[in-house]
């Protein structure tokens, strides 16, 4: 029978793996890691904080798409927590930790991973009903999106854990890896393999329907006059997660084929060399996400600009809405659910509408 370790401390393990954790991580190098890894995670924090608060306050983005959007900002707002966490406890210091106190690090990382993906497959789902019935957004209810976000982050904590429940080498010594040495080789195969898996099916999904939304809307336009921005919506929403999905495959890719050499024990890949520069690669995606959010999106980098600015036009606008334009009019009888084909004979109406105005001016 194998003899179990639960009561050592992580040295024991990372002697045993021949994991160097010193060299990489001392003097000037630290210091500038820990400076970088601080105001990334500083920016993660209040990026992702205003894209949430974004959502909440404007009501055009209260639809399924948006709140998902604010779920996966609230992913990557869990990822800067877990960033910060990881700062503190590696280098020379992961070999002071516990066993329990690794597997909390580790964990926050596969939790905030997960949280991330499983948010784009459902995204991925929802733009599917959607598009695929020619509409800007789904019929999904206030309920029925709360059980996915409930579910999403269920999933991430449940795989977060799972080396901690079992799935690790304290009672196998031999099967431990190397970048992580007390998880198992075994289940960095399975978690690298099943990640890339999903990275594959998802951007196969995303091109399917991006092509088809495209197809679609040149079909329609050379049946109508509506105005250009209107015919144009569905595509930008598709261009907008397909850039975040872009992002997300390139930046945590590397570091999940790292994982799966370490899982087939290939020592001669030179893996220790990349970890930490793979780490921050993965780092740097919870960084771009607001910024993809904002500069493909007007309306929302307006809405956080607004609050970043705590800018006195609010009532001024609020007086205007009772007066609504024809054209925030049509925009917001299009989200509610009507079909694209509609939308854009909608615009053209509004359009007139809105010459018929000048003209009697």
């Amino acid at each position: 029978m194998n003899e179990c370790y639960y009561d050592k401390r992580m040295d024991f393990f990372y002697n045993k793996t021949n994991t160097d954790t010193v060299d990489e991580w001392t003097g000037p190098q630290l210091i500038v890691v820990l400076c970088f890894g601080t105001f990334f995670c500083l920016f993660i924090f209040i990026s992702n904080s205003l894209v949430i608060a974004a959502v909440v306050k404007n009501k055009r983005f209260h639809f399924p798409f948006y709140y998902l959007l604010a779920n996966l900002a609230a992913a990557d707002f869990f990822a800067g927590i877990a960033y910060a966490f990881l700062m503190f406890n590696t280098g020379p210091v992961s070999k002071t930790l516990t066993v329990n106190r690794w597997f909390l690090r580790q964990g926050l990382l596969d939790t905030s991973l997960t949280a991330s993906l499983v948010n784009l497959l459902v995204i991925a789902v929802e733009r599917h009903m959607s598009i695929m019935r020619m509409k800007i957004h789904s019929n999904l209810t206030k309920k029925r999106v709360t059980f996915l976000i409930t579910s999403i982050w269920a999933i991430a904590i449940f795989m977060g854990a799972v080396p901690t429940l079992g799935w690790n080498c304290l009672c196998d010594i031999t099967a431990c890896s190397s970048l992580a040495p007390i998880y198992s080789r075994s289940y960095l195969v399975f978690w690298s393999v099943l990640n890339l898996v999903v990275f594959f099916i998802m951007v196969v999904v995303y091109i399917r329907i991006y092509m088809y939304v495209q197809r679609k809307t040149n079909v329609l336009s050379s049946h109508t006059s509506g105005s250009i921005s209107r015919r144009r919506t569905p595509v930008k929403l598709m261009k907008t997660v397909m850039t975040l999905l872009g992002a997300f495959v390139v930046c945590w890719t590397p570091g999940l084929v790292v994982l799966l050499l370490d899982g087939l024990n290939c020592t001669h890949c030179g893996i220790q060399n990349v970890k930490r520069w793979f780490l921050l690669l993965a780092l740097l995606n919870s960084v771009m996400n607001p910024i993809i959010y904002s500069y493909k999106d007007d309306e929302m980098w307006g809405t956080m600009k607004k609050m970043i600015c705590c800018s006195s036009e609010d009532k001024s606008q609020d007086r205007r809405s009772s007066r609504i334009p024809s054209a925030v009019l049509c925009r917001s009888m299009d989200t509610s659910g009507h079909y694209i084909e509609d939308g854009i004979i909608q615009g053209t109406i509004c359009g007139k509408g809105d010459l018929d105005d000048k003209g009697n001016s």
